[in-house]
């Protein structure tokens, strides 16, 4: 096999083994709220948003910065090459709209579930409104750009050379078991959401327009679990 492509998958499960042990809300509650207690005080309003700060910055560097070196000083190759570009993009515009339309009733009637309002947003306190809100939803957004950074730009265009069409059906099956532990239908959704990002990716050269559609499935989430609550 091709040298690039071996690295490619050799680094893949290398850093998301690092993120799940070491980038997530859960290992930073665990080692370091007690710093975070005696620098701000038990009773700073945003005390429980760090966590997700903190989830939100492991994820850029360890999907976007880190493959990002990897691809310039070890691959020599551009980043453009890897789906980090802009032009071309405009007429799938169209494409992700119609997907992100065809999801919202689908979103509703998943918002109506108690199990979906008491699962998002994952800070509880972004219900408050203001700064809990919004400090959240731009970690979460970051977090979904870098998410589509590494899946469906590192991962998929690292493996395309080799396996072409194929490397969207690889790129989907880490993919997928990120989501293990969430709800099992949203886990299952992962696989389909996985194979149509991965192929539009690679469709339009580009994994931007699928940071938005997955933010904005995320966000309208969010959106309708915090309407329901209030509205029972």
């Amino acid at each position: 096999m091709e040298w690039r492509t071996v690295f490619v998958l050799l680094v893949t499960p290398v850093l998301l083994t690092v993120f799940y042990y070491y980038g997530r809300t859960n290992y930073f509650r665990a080692n370091h709220m007690g710093w975070t207690i005696r620098t701000f005080g038990v009773s700073w309003p945003y005390l429980d948003l760090v966590p997700y700060v903190y989830w939100s910055a492991a994820s850029l560097v360890l999907r976007i910065v880190v493959p990002l070196l990897l691809i310039v000083f070890v691959l020599r190759q551009s980043p453009t090459g890897y789906g980090y570009r802009i032009g071309g993009t405009r007429r799938h515009i169209p494409i992700y709209l119609a997907l992100f339309v065809a999801i919202l009733p689908l979103l509703y009637l998943a918002s109506l579930r108690h199990s979906f309002q008491e699962k998002y947003p994952f800070y509880a306190d972004a219900a408050l409104g203001g700064w809990h809100f919004w400090g959240f939803e731009l970690c979460y957004f970051l977090q979904f750009l870098s998410l589509e950074a590494f899946f469906r730009g590192f991962l998929l265009f690292g493996l395309e050379r080799r396996f072409g069409y194929y490397a969207v059906l690889i790129m989907t099956i880490p993919y997928c078991m990120i989501h293990f532990g969430k709800p099992f239908s949203e886990s299952l959704a992962a696989i389909g959401a996985g194979l149509i990002l991965g192929t539009l990716a690679l469709r339009s050269r580009s994994f931007l327009l699928g940071v938005f559609l997955h933010y904005g499935v995320a966000l309208t989430m969010d959106l309708l679990a915090i309407y329901q609550v209030k509205h029972r």
